[in-house]
């Protein structure tokens, strides 16, 4: 588990900016809220791989109350996933996050059990009040725009926003 949360702590380091070395390092561990959800994860990824369903449903609560996100029971986090803005964010079911996807507040990732759950690859951005809504796949380096409601793919390097999202830009 400590590899995890050194890898969860090197990439918050890049994501947030921190500068390079062990003072970027000691910044991402101490002063993020991200960091400490990461920690929290990743004790739960541990009660579930040794079927302690308790103790995973102790630390969900503990991450609800103490940041204000719910994490499903099977979510899958990757490395340095960045809560910016952790108040209101809900990732649903067996939702799948890539390694440094940034959450910019107040998002729903996922909907009923029956929909299915997304997977957004690595560093994605969602932006505040964004919804990501069933069994879509948001590819590498998109951008979700603020309060944009996303209901089917994104291709990576694409920009999504409006209600239903569409992609208005993708780069080369």
């Amino acid at each position: 588990m400590f590899r995890h949360l050194l890898a969860d702590a090197r990439e918050l380091q890049v994501a947030a900016h921190f500068e390079p070395g062990a003072p970027g390092l000691t910044r991402a561990v101490f002063t993020t809220d991200a960091f400490r959800l990461l920690v929290l994860q990743r004790l739960r990824e541990v009660a579930r791989r040794h079927g302690i369903p308790l103790v995973n449903a102790a630390l969900r609560s503990t991450q609800l109350a103490f940041a204000g996100v719910e994490i499903g029971k099977d979510v899958t986090l990757g490395p340095g996933v960045y809560f910016v803005h952790p108040v209101g964010v809900v990732i649903g079911g067996d939702s799948r996050i890539g390694a440094r996807v940034r959450f910019y507040g107040s998002n729903t990732i996922g909907t009923a059990k029956d929909d299915g759950y997304p997977t957004l690859e690595e560093d994605v951005w969602v932006g505040a009040g964004a919804r990501i809504l069933g069994p879509v796949r948001i590819g590498a380096r998109a951008r979700i725009g603020a309060n944009a409601v996303v209901v089917d793919d994104v291709p990576a390097d694409a920009v999504a926003r409006g209600v239903p999202a569409t992609v208005t830009r993708c780069s080369p």
